[in-house]
């Protein structure tokens, strides 16, 4: 049974949207009583028309449970971004739907957001990892961005994640997508291999595709934040214009393994405390700085090379950073060929408001459904 297929709720028109319309639809018509039939006529078709449309808008948004944020205009256009939240501790189902709005609104990608729902009742359930609905939605992706941990789906889903890799496709990860996947050793999945601690496609996804897998916090992990330093040599990257001021509470991971040919473009600081101004802790810890983000080349199975940009920031909080959000919107520019696209210093104002919440286990926020981030403001 495929549980993307089995939560969608009934596809009917709320009842507080039927009296507004039907509110409207009597009013027009008793004003156009006054101007003859034509405009009789005409008022009560283009009524007729508003009905539809929130009719449709209404039923795609119970078919789906995900969200599709459509750009229109901008160089972007005709690309499909698809993001990917799954983690149960660093909130990307928040922050993955912000980010697909910037993409979609201020540059014209289509962006499609997809959760780990639970099939019980359809909410976003983060610590549920053996379910995220849409994943058929990768197979038109241009481009993934990656929110995930320790994810254990079932194959039919994740067929259309391992073909995308496959194809040699781009990808962004971020935070604890280097462990994206976690298969226990018994598992009769015919990806296992792709389990952070696989010990024959060595580290799995994370340290194969990314450059990495989990090793450890570097820094003290709620005690000491994280400031991003350009690596030496970087500061023209076209994928740092415009990038200053990194910074989030989230404390810097372990990174030990990286190919030589990966390509650093920022290094991890562990400052002393949970604030941007705090100093750097002294000592081995900030000496060498441990990579914080990179870019690298991905050779698949089909003998494509993909373009990969990877992150150990990507709390919800650290994308309050400005320069954070920045270096993503930059990098998908980039693993999409497209670095003549690039601003000089891009525009990553929120589309709508942003308000994350706290990372750690079990305090996302409960109830939650894909329709509570559809775009407010259009």
């Amino acid at each position: 049974m495929n549980p993307t297929k089995n939560i969608s709720s009934q596809s009917t028109v709320p009842p507080s949207t039927k009296m507004k319309t039907y509110t409207l639809l009597f009013t027009c018509l008793l004003f156009s009583l006054m101007l003859g039939p034509i405009s009789i006529a005409q008022t009560t078709q283009t009524s007729l028309n508003q009905v539809n449309k929130q009719t449709e808008s209404t039923n795609l948004s119970a078919e789906n449970p995900w969200c599709v944020y459509q750009g229109k205009e901008g160089p972007g256009a005709g690309k499909h971004i698809v993001l990917i939240s799954g983690d149960d501790e660093y909130r990307s189902e928040q922050a993955l739907p912000m980010l697909g709005k910037i993409l979609a609104m201020r540059y014209g990608f289509k962006c499609t957001v997809l959760f780990a729902i639970n099939p019980a009742d359809g909410t976003i359930k983060p610590d549920h990892q053996t379910n995220i609905s849409g994943m058929e939605e990768i197979d038109s992706a241009d481009l993934l961005i990656l929110g995930l941990r320790f994810r254990n789906l079932p194959d039919e889903q994740m067929k259309h994640f391992v073909d995308y890799v496959n194809a040699g496709k781009p990808i962004i990860g971020t935070r604890t997508s280097t462990h994206a996947f976690n298969y226990p050793g018994n598992s009769p999945s015919q990806y296992k291999h792709y389990g952070f601690n696989n010990k024959e496609w060595l580290g799995g996804f994370g340290r194969q595709v990314l450059g990495d897998t989990w090793i450890n916090h570097h820094g003290h992990h709620k005690r000491e934040s994280c400031r991003g330093i350009i690596a030496d040599g970087q500061k023209d990257n076209p994928i740092l214009n415009g990038v200053t001021d990194v910074w989030g509470p989230s404390d810097v991971y372990g990174i030990r393994n990286l190919p030589e040919s990966a390509n650093v473009l920022l290094k991890g600081q562990v400052l002393a405390g949970m604030s941007p101004d705090d100093k750097p802790v002294e000592g081995k810890k900030n000496n060498p700085m441990m990579p914080l983000a990179w870019s690298k080349g991905f050779k698949s199975e089909s003998g494509k090379v993909s373009k990969i940009v990877c992150t150990t920031m990507g709390a919800s909080t650290d994308f309050e950073s400005e320069g954070l959000r920045r270096f993503v919107i930059n990098a998908a520019f980039w693993c999409l060929d497209m670095e003549s696209s690039i601003p000089a210093k891009a525009n990553v104002d929120y589309v709508d408001p942003y308000k994350p919440t706290q990372f750690g286990f079990g305090s996302y926020q409960k109830g939650l459904t894909p329709r509570d981030f559809d775009l407010k403001n259009k």
